[in-house]
């Protein structure tokens, strides 16, 4: 039975592996960074567990892991890892060809078809996929499953995989954990009230009884979260506990399905415009090497605001049909 614990246990593995590297390469900042998250990843369940019981110490060695891990990310720098000769990648995409897009195809397609149908997989009775979300798990597995397609396809070994994934790893630093942060944030914001801070402070600067007020303040405090804070997963639990659910689904009558997708949708709009999505924004610059770092910004303005105000008009047509 796979859960999604077997692989957190995998990327735990993967990124022990990339600290191991660094510390061979005596790259000690990077080495301990990326130890300390796989430990992490791997203790996860455990302190979980422990908090269940009472036990606070586990999570209070998990919180100074990551105040370590802060501490850590100021002395990390971007370094020249060795790749591949420019003539030699040239070759192997121009020998490839299309077949390169194959794993990044699989990745979506395995997601989906597990999301759809891993539920009713048995095995002599017993589900296939475990506890967790099946979303996350079919992820994950196609994640693998991708892995291995691409390791066919190129005719590499095993470890070629390994050792471009870490030297990916290490271009991106410590921007590779926004996601995971960011998301967290949002949830923290949420569980301290933050959502009804801004539900009461947008009641009192637009009126409440107007839908198409609602859904302006809905959708661009989507944007506006999303810029500060860099994720529209971190900006999302924070806008639709402050204005959604009181105001558009509860006072308005919004079908909860339409205004969520949509309205996270319009929240990604601030992810193109802002430097704090460092990962989708600076880390590119960085790679591409080039010499205005917020030239992937300027590029994505053009389809962020035409999309943004799209998704406003159709989460007012839509949402309340």
């Amino acid at each position: 039975m796979l859960s999604i614990e077997h692989f957190y246990l995998l990327l735990a593995l993967f990124l022990l592996y990339a600290g191991l590297r660094n510390l061979r390469e005596k790259r000690f900042a990077h080495a301990a960074f990326w130890v300390l998250i796989a430990v992490l990843f791997a203790g996860g369940k455990f302190v979980l567990d422990a908090a269940k019981t009472g036990d606070k110490i586990p999570a209070q060695l998990a919180g100074a892991a990551v105040i370590a891990l802060a501490l850590l990310a100021t002395r990390m720098r971007r370094e020249h890892i060795d790749e591949a000769p420019a003539a030699q990648r040239l070759a192997s995409a121009m020998r490839l060809g299309h077949q390169l897009f194959v794993p990044a195809l699989i990745i979506p397609v395995v997601t989906v078809l597990i999301v759809l149908f891993g539920a009713k997989l048995a095995i002599g009775g017993t589900p296939v996929f475990g506890e967790g979300s099946i979303t996350l798990i079919g992820l994950a597995l196609a994640c693998v499953v991708a892995t291995f397609a691409a390791i066919h396809i190129t005719r590499e070994r095993p470890a070629a995989a390994l050792g471009e994934g870490r030297r990916l790893l290490d271009t991106m630093g410590w921007a590779a954990l926004l996601p995971i942060v960011l998301a967290t944030l949002g949830g923290v914001f949420a569980a301290s009230g933050v959502g009804d801070a801004v539900a009461s402070i947008v009641s009192m600067l637009i009126p409440a009884d107007s839908r198409l007020a609602c859904v302006l303040a809905y959708g661009l405090g989507m944007v506006l979260f999303t810029v500060i804070m860099g994720n529209a997963f971190a900006a999302f639990p924070v806008m639709t506990a402050g204005i959604g659910l009181p105001l558009l689904i509860e006072q308005h009558g919004a079908a909860p399905a339409i205004l969520g997708s949509i309205g996270m949708l319009t929240g990604y709009c601030g992810t193109l415009m802002t430097p704090m999505a460092a990962n989708f924004n600076l880390v590119p610059a960085a790679l591409l090497e080039l010499d205005d770092p917020n030239a992937v910004i300027r590029a994505q303005l053009p389809t962020a605001i035409p999309l943004l105000l799209v998704n406003l008009a159709l989460m007012y047509w839509l949402a309340f049909r």
